[in-house]
């Protein structure tokens, strides 16, 4: 059931501009779950909960192309290396233990993608967490989501600011700075800023093909 909390938040979302993003201190688990409720599928804003704080942002108008290109990119690289892929989007990824929830702009299993396989909903008590994360920071930063993706054991994740990619891998409580990715060994750093530069001049399609034509080289 919502609680006056709850929908204090709801009206928050609601009024929340596009690119916006909000921190409240001193929100209960419950009130985190009660949120998710109400909020059900398909919501626009990512939220991230992390031991009673909790974050909200309204991603900008560019994160859903963006999401899309990086997703199709991961699919031309899991085809041409013959690796196995599912894709999660922005799934909602918590641990009750922890209190930590956190929302990715988009995330894929690799390594793990066989345990996955047909799972509608996923338990992190249970199921392993993805294999990359990925975090478009156009609008605001993802930075406050590290420490959760790292406490839920997240291997690697990719960060791209409007100019510039960022792979991760975990180390330890937090994350270093790697060229290549893990999952993709044939994907650097550089090569995803590239690609991702290309699309303001060329189309996807024809950006796609190119790359898939290099992978073959």
């Amino acid at each position: 059931m919502p609680t006056a909390a709850t929908h204090t938040y709801l009206d928050a979302i609601r009024h929340l501009p596009v690119g916006g993003a909000l921190s409240v201190p001193d929100v209960s688990w419950a009130d985190y779950q009660a949120l998710l409720a109400e909020l059900g599928d398909g919501y626009a804003v990512r939220i991230t909960y992390d031991r009673e704080r909790l974050e909200i942002g309204s991603p900008a108008d560019r994160h859903e192309k963006i999401e899309e290109f990086i997703c199709a990119v991961a699919h031309v690289l899991a085809d041409e290396m013959a690796t196995d892929l599912e894709t999660f989007g922005s799934t909602t990824f918590k641990h009750p233990a922890l209190k930590q929830g956190a929302e990715p702009d988009t995330c894929f299993y690799v390594q793990h993608a066989a345990q996955v396989i047909g799972r509608d909903g996923l338990d992190l008590t249970v199921d392993p967490p993805p294999d990359v994360v990925v975090e478009v920071d156009v609008s605001h930063s993802s930075t406050a989501k590290l420490s959760v993706w790292a406490a839920f054991g997240v291997p690697e994740i990719w960060r791209y600011d409007g100019a510039r990619t960022v792979m991760y891998q975990r180390s330890g409580d937090g994350y270093i700075e790697i060229p290549a990715s893990l999952a993709f060994s044939s994907l650097t750093a550089e090569a995803l800023t590239d690609l991702l530069q290309q699309l303001r001049t060329k189309g996807q399609q024809a950006v796609l093909t190119a790359f898939r034509q290099s992978l073959r080289r």
